[in-house]
């Protein structure tokens, strides 16, 4: 089974001082770190999805911004693909399944930003593509959502994804407990 490591949305906006700061960003980066080292060093496929915001009234990831560009500690190598996209499903009208296919990888390592939205639809997709997804609890973040006038704290909302990802969508593991 060919494995990649796939990294969603790891961009600064995400980060502190960007236009939608997640809770946790700076530990899950260090633990995407942790991934792509490991996948570099093996010489195994590295994918980076970037999302471009396009969408009418959108306040981050807008076209030529400092906040679109993938993090400094991540810039992609030449040998990695990128994949740029416009929807939360990192499938949807992108090249992703294509390059899959191309380097015969059934197999996805999964990390990056938010868990509630870009990490779960693409989690969840996977299926649909016959790909076998493991997700890195520890190397993906997310920020506080509002629902019915409650505030759900990130944390909450983080371990509700992981929750319903883990077992029939996905293997959810810790970064540490990866092996290639």
């Amino acid at each position: 089974m060919n494995k990649a490591l796939l990294i969603i949305d790891a961009q600064n906006d995400y980060f502190p001082g960007g236009k939608s700061e997640l809770f946790h960003a700076e530990i899950a980066l260090s633990n995407i770190e942790n991934a792509l080292a490991l996948f570099r060093a093996n010489n195994l496929p590295v994918i980076h999805v970037q999302h471009i915001n396009t969408r009418k009234g959108a306040t981050f990831f807008l076209p030529e911004t400092e906040g679109v560009k993938i993090h400094k500690n991540l810039v992609p190598k030449d040998n990695e693909h990128v994949v740029i996209k416009h929807y939360p499903n990192s499938f949807l009208q992108t090249n992703l399944a294509e390059i899959l296919i191309e380097h015969n990888i059934s197999h996805l390592v999964i990390c990056g930003m938010m868990s509630h939205m870009c990490v779960d639809t693409t989690t969840r997709a996977c299926m649909d593509f016959a790909i076998k997804p493991t997700l890195l609890s520890d190397a993906c973040a997310t920020k506080d959502l509002t629902y019915a006038g409650n505030k759900i704290p990130a944390e909450t909302v983080h371990n509700a994804f992981m929750a319903s990802l883990s077992g029939m969508f996905a293997a959810v593991i810790k970064t540490a407990d990866l092996t290639i």
